[in-house]
């Protein structure tokens, strides 16, 4: 017998049906932004019984609202227009990044609700002050949050580098090797918020966060092309981070490192890397890097990635040509990923978004020539900047969300929930 099947799980109970048929009503009116009892019951499959019980149990449970009605034009009676509530339940992201930490709250309909960005250099300082300046603006972000009615459930925190079991297992650019940053958030948090419940503290890569924000709402810009299924995102920061989506699944790999493009080889002989290693494409393409072969101070920051672009605008001959370099690295590194994994578009955020005037044509040119598929012709739109949505603050406080909308039950304050019918 073959002892590698997926092993199948418990049979489903009553309460497991109850919950899953919740989640399902709970979505299908997030998806649809607006609908009526027989729009979920045609969507879902559902009974219309079942999905008047289970709308009645989501409306008391302050997880949808409803108002007006609406005529379909067909016999019987005009519905109640659902909506998911623009209240109560919410997700928090908090990203610290080298230069800067972002904090976003974002509701069920995944509106990014409140937004708190504080310029900060976090490079040399320790890891629980920097931690703790996170905790800072992010209580003041929930202060924001209560006053339109919402409450958070968690906080996702986007994390750079190699981040696994709560703990940044390395951390070049900010010189953290072995962090316990989950934790050490969590407590300074809570200690600012000594009259309230502890808010459940998860943490990720945040890369993994902004590509996931790009999945989910990527498509949601006017006139944009929409986020494929299956696509390579980088952020360009002072680090470059990568992370992979397949068929809508990211890939995190065995140990929850995969990604990591910003550490592939770009030139045996180039410049030493933080990580340890020579030529990493970081030392050409990172914001250091670029502000530096412009001839700008390389911890200039935001204003120095304003200041490039800028100058490339106006022609400026060493600006243009720091930002091409950077193109033709991220080709040669990205023609390699795109013949590994094959993907439908490779998405670059970050400083990139408003460099790729300058950046994708150099960029464009190493893919024509190195992938073997002939799938990257010349301005082929596979190469693409991301969504302003893209971030990894949004990506963490939606990944929250999702969580409400996969299991409702689990934050529903009323216990004495119903049965709905079979």
């Amino acid at each position: 017998m073959n002892s590698n099947h997926t092993p199948l799980g418990p049979k489903a109970d009553k309460d497991s049906v109850r919950r899953h048929n919740l989640s399902l009503v709970l979505r299908a009116v997030r998806d649809e932004g607006e609908t009526t009892r027989a729009g979920v019951a045609a969507r879902s499959g559902l009974t219309r019984a079942a999905v008047s019980s289970l709308v009645e149990q989501l409306l008391e449970s302050g997880f949808l609202s409803e108002s007006g009605k609406t005529f379909s034009g067909q016999a019987g009676r005009p519905g109640t227009v659902l909506r998911v509530t623009r209240s109560g339940p919410a997700g928090i992201g908090v990203e610290i990044n080298i230069d800067y930490v972002s904090v976003c709250v974002v509701d069920l309909a995944g509106t990014d609700r409140v937004r708190l960005t504080e310029h900060l250099d976090n490079r040399g300082a320790p890891p629980s002050e920097v931690l703790a300046r996170g905790a800072r603006i992010t209580a003041r972000t929930l202060e924001s949050a209560a006053e339109q009615g919402l409450h958070p459930v968690g906080v996702q925190l986007a994390l750079p580098g190699l981040v696994s079991g709560g703990t940044v297992r390395q951390a070049p650019n900010l010189g953290w090797n072995r962090v316990p940053a989950q934790a050490q958030f969590a407590r300074a948090l809570a200690g600012l918020r000594p009259d309230s419940p502890e808010l459940p503290v998860s943490s990720d890569n945040e890369a993994n966060l902004a590509a996931l924000a790009e999945l989910w709402f990527g498509g949601a810009e006017a006139g944009g092309p929409g986020a494929p299924r299956t696509f390579l995102y980088l952020t360009g920061e002072i680090g470059v981070g990568g992370a992979l989506v397949l068929d809508g699944e990211l890939l995190r790999g065995a140990h929850g490192f995969a990604g990591e493009i910003g550490h592939v080889v770009a030139d045996a002989d180039g410049p030493a890397c933080r990580c340890g290693a020579r030529g990493c494409l970081e030392q050409y393409a990172g914001q250091s890097a670029l502000l530096r072969a412009a001839g700008l101070d390389e911890h200039a920051g935001v204003p120095g990635v304003a200041e490039l672009e800028r100058r490339a605008r106006v022609g400026d001959a060493a600006a243009v040509s720091a930002i091409e370099r950077a193109g033709t690295m991220l080709g040669r590194v990205l023609s390699g990923a795109v013949n590994l994994i094959d993907p439908d578009a490779v998405v670059l955020g970050g400083i990139y978004r408003e460099l790729m005037p300058w950046l994708s044509p150099a960029a464009d040119r190493e893919l024509t020539s190195r992938v073997v598929s002939d799938l990257w012709p010349p301005d082929s739109g596979r190469l693409r900047p991301s969504s302003s949505a893209g971030d990894a603050a949004r990506g963490g406080a939606a990944l929250v969300v999702q969580g409400v909308l996969a299991d409702p039950v689990a934050y529903v304050r009323r216990e004495n929930l119903t049965d709905p019918p079979d």
